[in-house]
């Protein structure tokens, strides 16, 4: 049986087990610090399982880090209720668009505060499910000091979720956490850069009383909400079976479009970048080299989207992005099998490594890197910067030395890609993006 027709099928018996009038809208709700394209496996996987792809979407907040006190306005970063501002403008926006009354919320980390908000204030009167993967709903401490910080669970503002009761009424709420492992429920604060400070927060943080409460064993913080394991305890809450595959069905002709952002002030943002240049290259996945002429070029304008771009399922693209301000990034992806929105690019200033003539960096946006768990190397060798213990990096970075440009090998457990070594004196920056 060729591939194609077994997907064909694949897609047909999922839709069979999951009839559009059963499905809701799901809205997916990124982090702190975060932006939408990470929910990009698991809208995949949720296609793959016969859900229909215009009910599923995710929100992009403007600044997506917290203030270090929430009432205390602090150049681009949110407070909870500039969070809730923009969540609620868009679940009507979602539920106006669908025609549906109620929808699924979905959230990592923060994303799940702002979830729990909306519902407190706004009551269940939109929200048929809520779910909260490694959401410090707990706090990542409970301590008398930073009181206003959003994640102190002894604040006002967790304080207000948790009494006088966790879970609202009319909403079923679920929670995904890890067994050990996630670096914001731990009972020291190793991981907030306070060794010796005790939390009085543990591994069951994220869990609420009343809701139901998944462990996901060995699962990073990031891991439990865009692992495939996360996503079968979604499916399963949300359908009540299981997913037919964890892995998303290619399509022929993916349709591939994004959004391109910056930094302002030292902050990450999701603010649009207008007049950013984007170059997509097909590339030799055994070399890094690009295969023919430039596929596509745009310069953004003030939506800061470029695309659609129509991709190949089995295709390794190396983008390249350029901006006033910023250096020329060349972003390296492991073939992308489906249509996407959310092929999100967010520049960054020049991080200075004076010592090296070339830096490659492996960037896992949708998990940690951990010693002993993982095996991820770059140019053969392990990067440093990785501590023990609790996988807490999303990225590794390692100096080059000077030389013709060549191919660098990047591996991260069982994905590889093949990169080339752009000089820094060039203000040129290689990221390797893997999607596990």
């Amino acid at each position: 049986m060729s591939g194609r027709l077994f997907s064909l099928l694949l897609l047909l018996v999922s839709a069979s087990r999951l009839s559009a009038a059963d499905q809701l809208p799901i809205l997916f709700v990124h982090g702190n610090g975060d932006y939408a394209a990470l929910w990009q496996t698991d809208i995949w996987r949720f296609e793959s399982n016969g859900y229909n792809p215009a009910l599923l979407s995710a929100i992009t907040f403007s600044h997506p880090e917290a203030r270090a006190l929430d009432h205390q306005p602090e150049l681009n970063r949110s407070s909870s209720a500039d969070q809730l501002a923009e969540l609620s403008a868009e679940i009507d926006r979602v539920l106006a668009t669908s025609g549906q009354e109620k929808l699924i919320l979905i959230g990592s980390s923060r994303g799940g505060y702002a979830i729990r908000n909306f519902i407190r204030r706004n009551g269940a009167s939109k929200v048929a499910m809520a779910i909260l993967c490694g959401t410090p709903n707990h706090g990542v401490f409970a301590l008398p000091f930073k009181w206003d910080l959003e994640f102190n669970g002894m604040g006002p503002f967790l304080r207000g979720l948790n009494h006088p009761h966790e879970i609202d009424s009319g909403v079923r709420f679920v929670t995904l956490r890890s067994d050990h492992n996630d670096k914001f429920a731990q009972p020291t604060g190793k991981y907030l850069g306070m060794p010796y400070l005790p939390t009085l927060v543990w591994s069951d943080g994220p869990a609420l009383e009343g809701a139901t409460n998944i462990v996901l064993p060995g699962l990073d913080h990031r891991e439990v909400a865009f692992h495939r394991q996360a996503f079968a305890a979604m499916f399963q809450a949300i359908t009540g079976s299981a997913p037919q595959t964890l892995d998303p069905v290619r399509q022929e002709s993916p349709q591939l479009s994004g959004l391109i952002s910056g930094s302002e002030k030292g902050a990450p943002t999701n603010l649009p970048l207008s007049g950013a240049a984007i170059d997509v290259f097909q590339v030799d996945p055994a070399t890094g080299e690009r295969l023919g002429a430039l596929l596509w070029h745009q310069v953004t304008g003030s939506d800061g989207r470029w695309g659609p771009f129509a991709g190949k399922p089995d295709a390794y693209y190396e983008f390249v992005i350029s901006a006033e301000a910023y250096p020329t990034t060349h972003i390296f992806r492991t073939p992308l099998p489906r249509s996407s929105s959310y092929v999100d690019f967010r520049l960054e200033p020049e991080s200075g490594e004076a010592d090296a003539a070339a830096v490659v960096t492996l960037s896992r946006p949708r998990g940690y890197l951990g010693k002993g768990r993982d095996i991820f190397t770059i140019d053969g060798r392990v990067p440093e910067g990785v501590g023990d213990g609790v996988p807490a990096v999303a990225q590794a970075s390692l100096g080059l030395p000077a030389g013709p440009v060549r191919a660098v090998p990047v591996v991260l457990n069982q994905e590889h890609l093949m990169v080339r070594d752009f000089p820094l004196a060039d203000h040129q920056r290689v990221i390797a993006e893997m999607e596990e």
